[in-house]
């Protein structure tokens, strides 16, 4: 992992560079090394240029050199915009002028297979102390240098929204689209294969650069999870994070990797992890952009309550569905609610929340209405919905909602309008929009932005715990796993999983493997009846697909007989399988079952899962995901999402069941994953849960091991 305080010092001359040559400059309108110079040139950058090509002269008037060899200085940042065949020799010539960062935007690396190249340019790169950006990008915008190193449009409206994206095609629409939407950009930056510079990098930057207060992300594929999460953990209490990730499906999936050279993972992962960050995901570009111009401008709530101020009931009632949808806490205070808005509501209205002042209301009544919602310190932030009426003085429409909604942001309290009608009312809305005024055309949309508003609020103020973590006997546990590995095997035996499992105190039935059918008879009359068989071999994995299990064994006859049965379905499942023993278990009483599940990640390194167990986990699909490591407060989120949450707290009489333990041995698994680097994946199916203070029990384990054994 890179050391951070150097990474932010190598990423501030990316986006404050003093000094700026473009490598493949042209007086060619047409090139892309002509583009980026006219830009950079022409959109008000100050510091100094050095257009290069083998041909020297000028450039859009300005002297242009042969190689960056001839440049007189290091430079902060080299634009690269030559062949792919060149790009290697620039980077060279680059190392001996000393130049810090290295934007390549040229394509023809991994994203069309051409991994080998693209790793022996950041190798050399940074053996030298150089950062590449790309390659296969746009450039980069920084509105703080006055930098304008894309070869997309010009006109780029400075701001504070930065905006990270993996697509550069997706982000030079983005460019013009933020213009039009009268977004300003703090910084634009596009990662392409992310060779080098990624996500992550950015991130550490931006959460501390003072000309930034949103950061927009859209990715197709995470590389280095583990870091980038803990960064977006502390950048998400500072500022609102909002990513928009492809690859949903697993079409889309293949398409961002086969795109961009990185692997798109899991998308329930990535959603589930992102939500575990305080990272706000949106669907699409539109909603991300509503939520960039919301949450830029909109002072944060001093509380958690709401009032909704409509003159339609239709209107009020889809916006109360929003708000439990998007987690707003409306105010319920019914006397007062009547204190606050009984002199402003009409007879025929409603005073309860939402607000109905009817359809006969004038502009004068809205004013009435929301200044008196303004004025109380009781609401902490208002949803001002209109529906166009005929007796409405829509001259006056426009001059309303520009009024209050100015008055609420001097006065530091959240507004949103969301206003419905014909051609005139669209009309207005779009100017309204066009100054910044957060009004929307849809109801959903308007309730939408609060509630991420008060998301960003609730994760600002939410004390961080420490992670949690448990004792386990690694020692012990090592040993097991370097016979394992010394076996050439990548997956532990049942017997070997469970002493890893007793070593990491997550209690298991009572077990014993057996070599012949008297041992497993003497075995069972000491664990007492009923008992479970099962068979042990390194070649059945999937024991219950062999015939390898019998279960609820009540006699030494019926054990017998399973004992043979076992042993005639193995012979038959696979003749060459070698069986090391029968393993003979406590058959453990019922209870709720779950599943406990840790594995590295490609993307994210090591997650942990749990949901509802036993055999149909697959076809129930009913688990959640985090990164490690977690608290508890983490842990009971992630149980809370599942179906199986309502089945522990006790259903029909049943008693509550023990969350405690449960939380228990998720910390139990993760902290063996965590600590032992060998382990690729460990399930525990199921995971009896029983009465509260009666604890838990895991019924079957399985680790597999790393192929390159943890190394």
């Amino acid at each position: 992992m890179k050391n951070d305080d150097k990474v932010r010092a190598d990423i501030r001359s990316l986006f404050e560079p003093l000094s700026v040559a473009v490598v493949g400059a042209s007086n060619d309108d047409s090139k892309i090394g002509y583009k980026v110079l006219d830009n950079i040139s022409s959109c008000g950058y100050l510091g100094r240029i050095y257009p290069i090509n083998p041909k020297g002269g000028s450039i859009l008037g300005i002297p242009a050199f042969k190689s960056m060899l001839e440049v007189p200085e290091p430079v902060d940042m080299v634009i690269i915009c030559v062949p792919a065949k060149l790009v290697f020799q620039t980077v060279v010539h680059c190392s001996q002028n000393g130049s810090k960062n290295l934007v390549i935007i040229t394509s023809g690396f991994s994203e069309i297979g051409n991994l080998e190249e693209e790793i022996k340019l950041v190798d050399y790169a940074r053996e030298y102390g150089m950062r590449i950006l790309g390659p296969n990008i746009f450039g980069i915008y920084s509105a703080p240098a006055n930098l304008n190193a894309t070869f997309g449009g010009k006109l780029i409206l400075p701001g504070n929204v930065s905006i990270i994206t993996q697509s550069g095609a997706l982000g030079i629409a983005m460019i013009g689209k933020t213009a039009i939407e009268k977004i300003g950009l703090s910084a634009m930056v596009s990662i392409g294969n992310k060779s080098d510079i990624d996500e992550a990098d950015l991130l550490e930057y931006l959460v501390d650069d003072p000309s930034t207060n949103i950061i927009m992300m859209y990715i197709e594929g995470i590389q280095n999870g583990a870091r980038l999460t803990s960064i977006l953990k502390r950048a998400s209490k500072i500022k609102p994070v909002i990513v928009i990730k492809s690859g949903r499906s697993k079409k889309g999936a293949l398409a961002a990797a086969s795109h961009t050279g990185s692997l798109a993972g899991s998308d329930e992962i990535f959603d589930r992890i992102m939500k575990q960050m305080g990272v706000m995901r949106a669907e699409t570009l539109e909603e991300g952009f509503n939520w960039c111009r919301y949450l830029n401008n909109a002072p944060l709530p001093k509380g958690e309550k709401s009032v909704i101020i409509t003159n339609g009931g239709g209107m009020g009632v889809m916006a109360t569905d929003a708000c439990e949808k998007y987690d707003i806490n409306l105010l319920d205070d019914i006397e007062l609610m009547k204190d606050i808005f009984s002199e402003v509501t009409p007879e025929f209205g409603s005073m309860k929340n939402p607000v109905d002042i009817t359809g006969g209301a004038k502009s004068s009544d809205y004013d009435m209405a929301i200044e008196a919602a303004l004025s109380n310190n009781r609401i902490d932030s208002v949803i001002a919905l209109y529906c166009d009426t005929a007796v409405f003085d829509s001259e006056n429409l426009e001059r309303m909602i520009w009024k209050n909604y100015t008055m609420f942001m001097e006065r530091g309290k959240p507004i949103v309008f969301a206003v419905l009608g014909g051609r005139k009312v669209s009309d207005s809305m779009q100017k309204l929009r066009s100054e910044g005024v957060a009004v929307f055309d849809e109801t959903y949309t308007a309730v939408q932005v609060m509630g991420y508003l008060y998301k960003f609020y609730r994760n600002m103020n939410e004390t961080i715990i420490p992670p949690e973590s448990s004792r386990i006997e690694r020692q012990h546990i090592e040993k097991i796993l370097k016979k394992v590995i010394a076996d050439k095997r990548t997956f532990l035996l049942a017997n070997e999983a469970l002493k890893v499992m007793e070593h990491a105190n997550i209690l298991m039935p009572r077990t014993k493997v057996s070599k012949n059918i008297a041992d497993a008879v003497k075995i069972a009359d000491e664990i007492g009846y009923p008992v479970v068989l099962k068979v042990v071999s390194k070649d059945i994995i999937h024991k219950s697909d062999a015939g390898g299990v019998a279960l609820d064994l009540e006699t030494r006859e019926e054990l017998m007989d399973a004992y043979q049965a076992i042993i005639r379905n193995c012979r038959h499942y696979d003749p060459e399988a070698q069986i090391e023993g029968i393993e003979v278990c406590e058959m453990v009483k019922k209870g709720i079952e779950t599943i406990i599940g840790a594995r590295r990640d490609r993307g994210f390194g090591p997650i942990i899962m749990f949901g509802m167990g036993g055999i149909y986990v697959e076809v129930l699909k009913d688990v959640s995901f985090r990164a490690l490591p977690l608290d508890r407060r983490e842990i009971l989120r992630m149980i809370k999402e599942t179906k199986a949450y309502p089945l522990l707290l006790g259903v029909r009489g049943e008693e509550k069941k023990d969350i405690d333990q449960v939380i228990e041995t998720i910390i139990k698994l993760g902290s063996l994953i965590l600590e032992c680097p060998e382990i690729s994946d460990i399930e525990i199916n199921p995971l009896m849960v029983y009465d509260q203070g009666s604890g838990v029990k895991a019924v079957d384990a399985r680790i597999l091991l790393n192929k390159e054994g943890g190394h």
